[in-house]
């Protein structure tokens, strides 16, 4: 059972602008299966202090809902995409720093059931370079859920990279 890896476990290389930008409209990436345990989803509910029975209580939710057990927050299989792209993800050469900046669409499609695989394929759909060194990206995202013709979420993520600027050289 894989329960995530931290930022130290990472071996993707850096990726320069220029590969960045060729890569738009391509898939970029796909992550390793990641299982959602039911204590992943309890601490989840600690943390939102989100306790809804179809999440935290397997006899019940076995007995009162059509999934046959919990299932994950659709805001936690969300939580979840930054630590697959941190798995996956190449970051762009010289960058100070990284940050969410939203989302353009976002869909949940089907429930992601206590004990079961996800894993998301990245697309780069967009970027843009800003005068001020910002870099922003729009990945169509899509995790996807082992067995299932239906995915867990589809959508349109948008990210911030600050990079540094390197001096050209004549």
């Amino acid at each position: 059972m894989q329960s995530g890896r931290g930022a130290e476990d990472i071996s993707v290389e850096p990726i320069s602008l220029d590969t960045l930008l060729a890569s738009v409209g391509k898939e970029v990436g796909v992550s390793p299966w990641r299982t959602v345990t039911q204590r992943m989803i309890d601490q989840f509910a600690d943390a939102t202090d989100d306790h809804q029975f179809i999440h935290c209580d397997p006899e019940r939710a076995e007995r009162e809902t059509p999934f046959g057990g919990t299932i994950a927050h659709g805001f936690l299989s969300l939580s979840l995409l930054s630590a697959m792209t941190f798995e996956t993800m190449p970051p762009l050469e010289n960058t100070k720093m990284g940050v969410n900046h939203g989302f353009d669409t976002l869909r949940f499609l089907a429930p992601v059931k206590t004990g079961s695989r996800i894993r998301t394929r990245f697309v780069l759909a967009d970027v843009k370079v800003r005068p001020s060194g910002w870099v922003q990206t729009a990945h169509d995202v899509t995790i996807e859920i082992e067995g299932s013709k239906k995915p867990a979420l589809t959508a349109r993520w948008l990210t911030l990279t600050l990079i540094e600027r390197q001096p050209e050289t004549a």
